[in-house]
């Protein structure tokens, strides 16, 4: 079997990373159907901030904001539907194809598609398009060159076909990342400013537990905080930067914010000092610092309940992408597009 190709769906997705705008969508095709997730789903993100859904078992594509309900009527959200129907074959085709390239005739398998944009403050831009299959890359496209580069043995055939004189698959691609996507992109920013550029400062909560090696296990909690992108770490004495060996991902509230941990381990000593120092937008130039003192350990019942909203949370945001960071954190995005936006066609895996 080979991977098919199919028309990008008219969605648009922007994600916040550093300074600037981006616009990023997910599609997941999951091969078996006994998991409490669809078997086929896609979810757009404007600046990290979900937009958009769809899958399998609402068989409809809605909006997640009020300003993209306030903004796209009936007829925009029909032609979603359409389009994300059509994908649905295609997926459940490159799920079983990406199967058959790895000589497996069962279990419970994913094929992911990410694909975006970003518009930076400075006037760049930049796109991106990736596929991945059980939380491994598979393969990306290169933006410059327009072809498409496999990242493992079993996508050369995939690759080859998409990058044959007959299909150029990369070419349309990049096309459309380069300039529908940002078009796009900054007409969700119109809808959404208020929302999507308000500044929320962060709170911060920081504990410590003493490890049975006679080192001290040090955790940084930082939530509340809007927009998206932050900077945590901590450090020494003031100056001394202490590289974290935990860090999670940084997950969504109910309410529209976000929060992240870092965790660092110690030696424990009365000598040195530790603070967890954060850097955000809301901040302005200031840094926020927050010193971690023996005694001011933070309630576990205060840390489970903050954790627990976000868990739930990120349990709804769609299985796809759970599954694929699951196995490979930071692996990113998957693809989509609007109803009207793209005339491009995804290949099949």
């Amino acid at each position: 079997m080979e991977l098919c190709v199919l028309t990008l769906i008219s969605m648009t997705v922007i994600g916040a990373h550093c300074d600037g705008h981006s616009l990023r969508y997910y599609y997941t095709a999951v091969s078996d159907k006994g998991l409490d997730i669809p078997e086929f789903s896609i979810v757009g993100y404007v600046d990290g901030r979900e937009f958009m859904n769809y899958n399998s078992e609402s068989h409809q594509a809605r909006p997640v904001t009020q300003w993209m309900e306030k903004n796209e009527g009936p007829e925009y959200w029909e032609g979603q539907t359409q389009v994300s129907k059509g994908a649905e074959p295609v997926f459940r085709h490159n799920v079983r194809t990406a199967m058959s390239r790895f000589n497996q005739t069962g279990g419970i398998h994913t094929y992911q598609l990410m694909y975006g944009c970003e518009l930076r403050d400075d006037g760049s831009t930049a796109g991106y398009m990736q596929d991945g299959y059980d939380g491994r890359d598979f393969l990306s496209l290169d933006t410059q060159s327009g072809l498409f580069i496999p990242t493992m043995n079993e996508a050369q055939l995939t690759t080859q076909k998409w990058n044959s004189p007959e299909m150029r698959d990369g070419e349309r691609y990049k096309n459309y990342l380069q300039n529908e996507c940002i078009d796009w992109l900054k007409k969700y920013i119109e809808y959404g400013r208020e929302d999507l550029e308000k500044r929320v400062r962060p709170e911060v909560k920081v504990w410590g537990r003493r490890q049975s090696d006679g080192a001290t296990r040090l955790q940084c909690l930082v939530y509340g905080f809007h927009p998206r992108a932050v900077d945590v770490r901590w450090m020494k004495n003031g100056v001394d930067h202490v590289p974290s060996d935990e860090r999670t991902p940084i997950l969504p509230h109910p309410d529209g914010t976000y929060q992240m941990r870092v965790g660092v381990e110690v030696p424990t000593t009365e000598e040195d000092a530790y603070s967890c120092h954060v850097e955000h937008s809301s901040l302005g130039e200031d840094t926020l610092i927050v010193t971690w003192e023996p005694d001011n350990g933070l309630s576990l019942i205060v840390i489970i309940a903050i954790v627990g909203a976000v868990v739930v949370i990120v349990g709804a945001l769609g299985g796809g992408i759970f599954l694929l960071t699951r196995r490979r954190r930071g692996y990113k995005t998957a693809r989509t597009s609007d109803n009207n936006s793209d005339s491009s066609n995804n290949p099949k895996a």
